[in-house]
């Protein structure tokens, strides 16, 4: 008999999923009685397939027949027809066989089964209780099936297989791997026949689909039907609604379901108070959090180490460390041991507050209780450190990650790459580059950006356009951060029409209607003085529909200020209105300084009353140009009030805004003023720039003492303090001017001490000025330093010197003179 023989192991192969494209889809037209009626006896025609496979197997056995000549001619002539029928007799004599077989089919044959067979071979699993195999053919399945397969699939179930035994079980079944693959609305459809038919859904079925619906408004239908049916909820159920009401931000409907949810028995557990803390937490409300780890206690229940975790975190986020350790520690008391996880949250928790040393503490805790740091734990050393601006120490991390053959993360690459280009070391930057590359890790736009904009910074915007293309290339999305980066830095230097080629290809493309990078174009031709290209670009925008920004419309007013026509800039500003705009500090500031300079301080003062008027708040860019202009009309009393309003008013004066009242007072020949406000300067934490020095020295040249100037000058050549070449060659005209060769000839040493190139055009400025002094000597000196330096004389030089020497009635060195003119390939003076 059928039901006696036994299933042999070299049949029993696991399941293998078949790929799709093997597949097809089948929908028998016929009732399970109609196949029982159509099939052979036993006495048929020895041609029927069906009736030699169900004989042989009866006669020979299952492992004769099957290995035998017959059985491998005829299974590949098989249809599926010819295979449901017989499953369908296997599942009767023999269930065990009807899987064995069907599992053969697919895996030996690749037979592609019908849906009848599948629903056959589902039926006998679920008759025996293997709801694992049941799940896994049904997954199978619909992997074939796909979405929105539910309805057929129904429909064949009801009418072929509506009475068969535990046909309950695989509607459910088929309910929760629908829910598994997150195809809700299939599940959904297979649950309503469910209900059409009275058959009752399990709670696991259910508790899936409640899953998935939990960000969702029909969670609460699926949970009004659990309870509307009868069925056993589990504390899975009141956990995972708890979690869709968490994500739904309705956690006062949570907290008040949990405390329903104590009537029913089941009580809280800890994967719901857990969910509770999370998300309380995260809203920065650590003290509710505390107060649900309390009910834990309350409850008998004892926290886990996601519980404290969970609290650990939020505490680290709202910068209480200290009792953040204090419930590490009292985890260790309830006999919960803080793992990798725990010290990771709080290395991250000093990291966030900058205090690195206290981050390696609690590293060395870890180390102390012999776990080893992972990549996270890397991650987070690495990031902190990089944005401390200590990348040595970052690198040296990264060092170590390598020789412990831990890989780094994209995130660990970005914040060195990060802070490596922040200081100028952008080649060091990209060799870090293709170290991620080689790897095996996948650069995203935000590295990609992170260099292009380094590059940029640098100047070196062809290499950053190359990266941008490699980028492309992987069909990596730039973002308009990184192509205005290198617009940018065509526009910044000089690069003018390479700026308007890449920027034609950007509109041409996905970036058509960016105005930030129309922006940067026009601001690019106003600095490069061609107004007109800026219109005609400003024109393109309104024909496009475009809206412009307050930032187009201050670069064109810049663009009017910069050509002298106010009137034009002053109608643009009424234009922002009209776009519905709103003009900012930078546009009535960028106006105030063009009046300024035209002098008139009237418009200059009524368009800071129209700020104070429509609530725009000053900068201190503002006040240093109403400083300015007062200044120039000598109001200095007025320009020291207004620096100290400034501070009244939560401003800060900054370089340019003392280097410009400094100025005025030099002219002024206030030259004590002039350093009482650079004193200011020291005590208000305000570096002086090496301008402000240039003026200070110009004006005790020009305005003061000589000596002074020479003291001042030494000081600060002794002390290292940046200087630029302007301050040197300043007081060595003032010398030469003052007949004083000697000086002039020291503070010339001195700048070349210093490293600074000196052109023809300081030896030209010094030799004239001690030829118009009648220097001769002292002025020939010079030549010969400027000979012995490899520079060249020029025409102006040599007619200066041999004018000088002819007057003087030098002939020899007038000869000297002439000989060095046609030496240097230059005509004599006639």
């Amino acid at each position: 008999m059928l039901h006696k023989w036994k299933p042999f192991s070299f049949l029993a192969k696991p399941h293998i999923c078949c790929p799709r494209s093997s597949l097809t889809f089948f929908k028998p037209s016929f009732s399970v009685a109609r196949l029982l009626e159509e099939e052979p006896p036993l006495s048929h025609s020895p041609k029927n397939p069906v009736f030699e496979i169900l004989s042989g197997l009866k006669n020979l056995g299952f492992r004769r027949f099957l290995s035998g000549d017959y059985f491998g001619s005829v299974v590949f002539s098989l249809d599926q027809l010819q295979v449901d029928k017989i499953l369908n007799f296997l599942r009767v004599e023999s269930p065990d066989f009807a899987v064995v077989f069907f599992d053969l089919m697919r895996n030996e044959y690749k037979f592609r089964h019908s849906r009848f067979s599948r629903f056959v071979v589902a039926h006998v699993l679920a008759g025996q209780r293997r709801l694992e195999e049941l799940q896994f053919l049904l997954e199978q399945m619909l992997k074939t099936e796909g979405s929105g397969s539910a309805p057929s699939l129904c429909e064949h179930l009801l009418s072929g297989f509506r009475d068969w035994d535990k046909n309950s079980l695989v509607w459910d079944m088929l309910a929760f791997v629908y829910s598994r693959f997150e195809m809700v609305h299939d599940a959904l459809y297979v649950l309503a026949k469910m209900n059409d038919l009275k058959l009752h859904a399990s709670i696991l079925t259910y508790n899936s689909l409640l899953y998935n619906l939990r960000h969702t408004g029909i969670m609460w239908d699926v949970y009004n039907e659990i309870k509307v049916s009868g069925t056993t909820q589990s504390r899975q159920t009141n956990s995972i609604v708890i979690d869709g009401l968490c994500r739904q931000s309705k956690l006062q409907d949570a907290v008040s379901f949990l405390r329903e949810t104590e009537a029913t028995g089941l009580g809280p557990s800890i994967v719901s108070l857990n969910t509770i803390m999370s998300r309380y937490c995260k809203l920065g409300f650590t003290d509710v959090a505390k107060s649900f780890f309390c009910m834990m206690l309350k409850y008998g229940l004892l926290p886990d180490a996601y519980s404290y975790n969970i609290l650990i975190h939020g505490l680290c986020i709202a910068g209480s460390m200290e009792e953040a350790l204090e419930f590490t520690s009292d985890m260790k008391k309830h006999g919960v041991e803080p793992g990798v996880v725990t010290y990771n949250i709080l290395t991250k928790g000093f990291h966030l507050l900058g205090q690195m040393d206290g981050a390696w503490i609690v590293i060395q805790r870890m180390l102390d209780k012999g776990l080893n740091p992972d990549v996270v734990t890397y991650t987070i050393l690495i990031c902190g450190h990089c944005q401390n601006g200590n990348v040595k120490e970052g690198l040296k991390l990264r060092e170590v990650m390598l020789s412990r053959g831990l890989q780094l993360s994209v995130l660990s690459y970005s914040f060195l790459l990060s802070s490596l280009c922040k200081i100028g070391q952008v080649h060091e930057a990209l060799v870090l580059f293709y170290e991620m590359e080689e790897q095996g890790l996948e650069p995203d736009h935000v590295t990609y950006s992170i260099l292009i904009h380094g590059l940029c910074k640098q100047g070196e915007v062809q290499s950053a356009l190359l990266l941008y293309k490699e980028m492309c290339s992987k069909s990596i999305p730039p973002s308009s951060l990184s192509s205005g980066a290198i617009l940018l830095s065509f526009c910044e230097n000089g690069m003018i029409s390479e700026a308007r080629m890449y920027f034609n290809s950007l509109i041409m493309n996905e970036w058509a209607h960016d105005i930030v990078l129309y922006n940067i174009m026009i601001d690019g031709y106003v600095r490069q003085g061609n107004l007109g290209e800026a219109l005609e670009l400003y024109k393109i925008i309104t024909e496009k529909g475009i809206t412009p920004t307050t930032v187009t419309f201050n670069s064109l007013i810049y663009g009017f200020c910069k050509n002298r026509n106010l009137a034009e800039a002053r109608r643009l500003l009424e234009t922002i209105r009209l776009h519905g705009l709103v003009p900012t500090a930078v546009t009535y500031t960028t106006l105030m300084n063009a009046y300024c300079e035209d002098g008139n301080m009237r418009c200059m003062l009524e368009l800071l009353r129209e700020m104070h008027a429509k609530g725009i708040r000053p900068t201190h860019v503002t006040y240093t140009v109403i400083i300015k202009g007062l200044c120039k009309q000598q109001k200095l009393q007025e320009a020291i009030r207004l620096l100290e309003d400034m501070r009244y008013m939560g401003l800060s004066p900054d370089q340019v805004t003392y280097n410009t009242i400094i100025q005025c007072f030099c002219k002024a020949r206030n030259i004590k003023m002039a350093f009482k406000l650079l004193n200011e300067m020291w005590l208000n934490g305000l570096e002086p720039t090496p301008v402000t020095y240039n003026i200070l020295i110009y004006g005790l040249c020009v305005h003061g003492n000589l000596k002074d100037a020479n003291k001042l000058l030494i000081s600060l050549h002794e002390q290292n303090i940046k200087l630029t070449r302007v301050a040197y060659t300043q007081i060595i005209k003032a010398h030469c001017v003052k007949g004083d060769a000697y000086s002039a000839f020291m503070f010339f040493c001195l700048m070349m001490e210093k490293g600074f190139e000196i052109s023809i055009k300081d030896y030209s400025a010094v030799i004239n000025r001690l030829c118009k002094r009648c220097l001769i000597t002292e002025a020939q000196h010079f030549f010969c330093i400027m000979l012995s330096r490899g520079i060249s004389p020029d025409q102006e030089i040599c007619d200066v010197l041999f004018n000088a020497c002819q007057q003087c009635g030098d002939l020899t060195s007038v000869y000297e003179i002439v000989a060095w003119t046609i030496k240097s390939g230059l005509l004599p003076q006639k």
